[in-house]
């Protein structure tokens, strides 16, 4: 039968998701901070093995053999390890956060550090037949129960290290699913930063990232494209995004058979979030309607990812090998007379009649600047006389810009 001590940590383990080893690992560390405090020397670099069974403790010295160096060698690395002692506790004093790991003595002199280094003749002494390299480990007596101070201090380590491992494991759990599509649930609003519950923590989205027609409503279920996922000093910090052009790509591979079964391949995208996106689509089957696939029996499968979109404008584009052709596509719903190319400088020049020419721009220039995202082409717009020449001016001349207003009047290829 497993001891009270096996069976917390244990619990400890399915409540925090952690491994047993990391558990055990971490009381270990806590009583290696608790020795030190009550019974340790600066210079001891301590290892502490607990048994969860009996709750028997032992407490070992861990130091590796090096060569000998002289009394004033010593006498120097002492004296600046007192200097760094005292600085670190100015630093405490200050109310600032010292880690453990900074207890470490640093010296210049890389084959001696004293706390964790015996020298040859001091190790021969000890055990005869040491040799440099060697790595001895002698057990320190645990004079008495460990004190108030040395308890809170085996608290504080617990405490700290749990939670550390725990960050850890979320962090690498999210960041295997970033730049990813997840589903999370909505949980507040603080200012302008939407939580979002995604499992086990919860994620962020900016104000950049968020879609003006979205309401993010408490407890609403929301489909999020994760942008980045780091690890800060207050833990895993999980971006998320549902302006991204990634997001509309899942919501097509998700509805659209076709392209999850890749007779349809989505060549590009281009997207001004909340207000339109321009998607060309292209099929490997000839008896496979790429435009026709992706909007379904009247409209339903483009419906329901405008929907989920909050009544955002998709145009199917139709890809070309063409440079020209695709552009011309890019362009509707408006009607193009000629693409004059400059190969060289990728610019494209569209010649439009003068009833095609505001339909062309789109309001606010979104159509054209969206053609040019999703063609890679720097676009002009030109606009062809009744005589037949062409305007010497160029009304616009668009690669990006400021996004155009939601309230596009421009029509929805269907």
């Amino acid at each position: 039968m497993s001891s009270n001590i096996e069976q917390a940590m244990r619990q400890i383990c399915e409540e925090k998701g952690l491994s047993y080893e990391s558990v055990l690992e971490t009381i270990q560390s806590a009583l290696s901070a608790a020795y030190r405090k009550d019974f340790g020397d600066k210079y001891h670099n301590l290892e502490a093995e607990f048994s969860p069974e009996d709750g028997a403790v032992h407490v070992f010295d861990v130091k590796t053999v090096v060569e000998d160096i002289s009394d004033e060698e010593l006498q120097e690395i002492r004296e600046k390890e007192a200097l760094e002692s005292a600085a670190r506790e100015a630093r405490r004093a200050l109310g600032e956060y010292v880690p453990m790991n900074e207890e470490t003595v640093e010296t210049d002199t890389p084959k001696f550090n004293p706390k964790t280094n015996i020298m040859l003749s001091e190790a021969k002494i000890l055990r005869s037949g040491s040799k440099v390299g060697d790595v001895m480990r002698t057990e320190l007596p645990i004079p008495g129960e460990f004190g108030r101070m040395a308890a809170m201090t085996a608290k504080q380590v617990i405490t700290q290290k749990l939670r550390e491992a725990e960050r850890e494991i979320i962090f690498n759990e999210f960041k295997g699913v970033e730049g990813t599509v997840i589903m999370g649930t909505v949980q507040r609003r603080e200012g302008r930063i939407i939580l979002v519950d995604i499992g086990r923590t919860a994620g962020i989205i900016k104000p950049e990232d968020q879609m003006q027609a979205d309401r993010y409503r408490s407890g609403d279920r929301v489909k999020v494209y994760v942008r980045e996922v780091s690890l800060g000093p207050r833990g895993p910090q999980i971006l998320l995004s549902r302006t991204h052009e990634a997001l509309v790509r899942y919501l097509f591979e998700v509805e659209i058979p076709e392209i999850a079964e890749g007779a349809v391949e989505i060549k590009a995208v281009a997207r001004e979030a909340g207000a339109r996106t321009k998607i060309a689509v292209t099929s490997s089957d000839p008896q496979v309607d790429p435009i026709g696939a992706c909007i379904g029996q009247r409209g339903t499968r483009i419906q329901t990812i405008i929907a989920e979109l909050a009544g955002e404008k998709i145009d199917i584009i139709e890809w070309s090998n063409s440079p020209s052709a695709f552009i011309e596509h890019a362009l509707a719903p408006a009607k193009v007379q000629e693409v004059q190319l400059d190969e060289e400088e990728k610019i494209a020049t569209v010649i439009v009649v003068p009833e095609q020419l505001s339909l062309a721009i789109g309001r606010g220039g979104q159509n054209v600047r969206l053609a040019a995202r999703l063609t890679g082409w720097k676009v002009n717009i030109k606009e062809m006389l009744p005589d037949g020449t062409v305007a010497p001016q160029e009304p616009e001349a668009l690669e990006d810009g400021a996004p155009a207003p939601v309230d596009s009047e421009e029509k929805v290829s269907e």
